[in-house]
């Protein structure tokens, strides 16, 4: 596996060079991580805590450790001191909850809003509803050590490029509505996290600032 090769082609297949890559390095070894560190990056996504645990001592200390997957109340205390982005914010209860974490610490964590965009049930997320009535409560004008720093989604898994560019669609006009708001000094709308290995070039046409790549990189998944 020629990770630095497989890095190359893949940015000379972006549609943005701008756009951010979160290399998504789930369920594979330490060494392949270092092969992409040696070829430049310093973004690395997971979506299970106790891998992002076991993998952080061994990594170099300016490695930004991007938590993607669903992630549970009760593990946040473990990543919350050093967490680059949280990318899957999907509830208010989680939302407070990396707030309390950050408190005890003094750290102000970085998120995203997770919202639900695709036409399935599986994925996680908030719904238009939901995200208005969070954002006008009074609760959430009180939070303090979190940095709303704008929204992810996941399109639905399908063939269908029509599908998936009209998802991506409707998550960046809610992005760009959002900046229009008078939103609270903790909110700003400037990263906007979406397309994975299969639909990463829509979602760069459709104005992702950043791209969740993992199988483009290190190769298909190890499922253990």
């Amino acid at each position: 596996m020629d990770i630095k090769a497989n890095l190359e082609s893949l940015k000379k297949s972006f549609v943005n060079s701008e756009c951010k890559l979160i290399a998504v390095s789930k369920t594979k070894p330490i060494e392949d991580l270092k092969k992409a560190y040696e070829a430049g990056i310093r973004d690395f996504g997971e979506n299970k805590v106790q891998e992002i645990q076991a993998k952080q001592p061994e990594m170099p200390a300016d490695t930004r450790w991007h938590m993607i997957g669903h992630l549970q109340s009760n593990k946040v205390k473990y990543i919350a001191p050093y967490v680059y982005l949280i990318h899957g914010v999907d509830s208010f209860k989680l939302l407070k909850e990396i707030n309390k974490q950050g408190k005890k610490i003094d750290r102000v964590i970085p998120v995203l809003l997770q919202i639900h965009i695709a036409e399935e049930e599986s994925k996680f997320g908030f719904d238009r509803q939901e995200l208005e009535e969070m954002i006008s409560s009074s609760e959430f004008s009180e939070i303090s050590h979190v940095h709303v720093k704008g929204l992810m989604g996941m399109a639905t898994f399908t063939e269908d490029e029509t599908q998936i560019r009209k998802e991506f669609k409707s998550l960046k006009q809610l992005f760009e509505s959002l900046k229009n708001k008078a939103l609270p000094s903790f909110v700003q709308m400037e990263e906007l996290s979406m397309g994975m290995s299969g639909d990463y070039q829509i979602a760069q046409e459709e104005g992702s600032t950043m791209v969740r790549i993992g199988s483009a990189i290190f190769g298909a998944r190890n499922y253990s």
